[in-house]
C-alpha cells in the first residue's frame, strides 16, 4: 500500500488552520519542527487524506485546501483511517507510528459551524515520530510491513518446567526491531515429530510470516531441531546459517559445530537459532536487518536484490 504527500502544513498557534510550507523536518519526540501541536505526547503529527477532504468539498466547501483541517500532512492514495493503531508509515527516511484514529470534535471549528460536520474527527489520524528527517511534497508514503512471528523453543528441561525459557524471552524482546509481533509461542521437548508439527501448524494454520526456533542445533543425541526443519522446508537458504556461524565464530570456535539451518515453507521464513540467550541475541543482530526484505521477496511484495 503506497501513497504520496500532497502537502506539508504547519501553524505557530493552536486552534487555527495550518498553511502549506512545502517541506518540513520531523523531529523524534516532538513532531513537525516549528508546529504548535508538536510535543512529547502521542499526537505529535496529524495526517488527513485528500480523499477525505474531497468528501467535504462535495458538501459545498469547494474552497477547502490542505491544512484547513489543521493536519500536518495531507496524503493521497492511502485510506488512512483504516490503518490499525501501531502501523508504521515511512515517508522518505522518516517513520511515523499511528497512535490514534480520529479525535473528539468540540464543534468549535469553522467548518463544523458552517455545515454541521467535520471529517477530521472520523478520518484524520495521529502519529508519533519514530525516525526523523526531512519530508516534502510528492514524497512517497509506504506502510512498513508488520510481521507475524512464531517462536518455538526446543528444550526437554524447559518443556518439563525445570528451566526458564530465557532464549524465547530474548527473541520476543528483539522482534520489535522488524517491526513484528510474536503471535504464537510453543515450548516443546526435543522431539523431531513434535517440532515438525509445530512448524507446520504455524505455517498452515497460524499463517505466520516468520518462525524462529531456539535450541537443539548442536551435536547432542537430542539435538534434532535442524533435522525436523529440513524435513518440512521446501527451499533451503544456506546464507543465513553461514552468516550466523561467521558472527558466532568471532566469539567462540565452537560456533562451527552449529547445525542451524534456514529455509522457507510456502510464504513463511524459518530460521534455527542457538539455544543460549547470548548466542540468540548475537545471531538475531545479524539476521534481523535482512528479514523484512527476505519476506517482501518471498511474499511477492518487493523487488529483487540488485542495487
Amino acid at each position: 500500500m503506497k501513497g504520496r504527500v500532497i502537502a506539508v502544513c504547519s501553524s505557530q498557534e493552536k486552534g487555527i488552520p495550518k498553511k502549506s510550507i512545502g517541506k518540513g523536518n520531523l523531529v523524534v519526540g516532538f513532531g513537525l519542527e516549528g508546529d504548535a501541536h508538536g510535543g512529547d505526547w502521542h499526537r505529535q503529527v496529524s495526517l488527513l487524506a485528500q480523499e477525505s477532504i474531497e468528501k467535504m468539498k462535495a458538501l459545498g466547501l469547494a474552497e477547502l485546501k490542505p491544512g484547513d483541517f489543521a493536519e500536518n500532512i495531507t496524503t493521497q492514495g492511502l485510506s488512512l483511517h483504516t490503518l490499525p493503531i501501531g502501523t508504521q508509515i515511512r515517508i522518505g527516511e522518516t517513520i511515523l507510528e499511528v497512535t490514534q484514529i480520529g479525535k473528539e470534535c468540540h464543534h468549535t471549528c469553522a467548518i463544523f459551524q458552517k455545515i454541521g460536520k467535520c471529517i477530521m474527527p472520523k478520518e484524520g489520524i495521529f502519529a508519533k515520530v519514530m525516525a526523523g528527517g526531512l519530508i516534502k511534497e510528492a514524497d512517497l508514503i509506504e506502510i512498513v510491513p508488520f510481521f507475524r512471528v512464531g517462536v518455538i523453543t526446543a528444550s526437554d528441561k524447559g518443556a518439563q518446567g525445570e528451566r526458564e525459557d530465557k532464549s524465547g524471552q530474548v527473541i520476543k524482546a528483539m522482534i520489535d526491531q522488524l517491526p513484528g509481533e510474536v503471535i504464537y509461542y510453543a515450548l516443546v521437548p526435543d522431539e523431531k515429530e513434535i517440532i515438525k508439527e509445530e512448524i507446520i501448524k504455524m505455517v498452515e494454520q497460524e499463517k505466520v510470516d516468520l518462525i524462529l526456533t531456539t535450541g537443539g542445533t548442536g551435536l547432542g543425541a537430542r539435538d534434532v531441531t535442524p533435522d525436523a526443519t529440513l524435513e518440512v522446508i521446501e527451499r533451503l537458504i544456506p546464507g543465513i546459517g553461514e552468516a550466523m556461524r561467521m558472527q558466532s565464530l568471532q566469539k567462540t570456535n565452537r560456533a562451527m559445530l552449529s547445525r542451524a539451518v534456514a529455509g522457507t515453507r510456502d510464504k513463511t521464513l524459518i530460521i534455527n537459532l542457538p539455544g543460549s540467550p547470548k548466542a540468540v541475541a548475537e545471531c538475531l543482530e545479524v539476521v534481523l536487518p535482512v528479514i523484512p526484505h527476505a519476506l517482501e521477496i518471498l511474499q511477492g511484495r518487493g523487488g529483487e536484490c540488485a542495487r
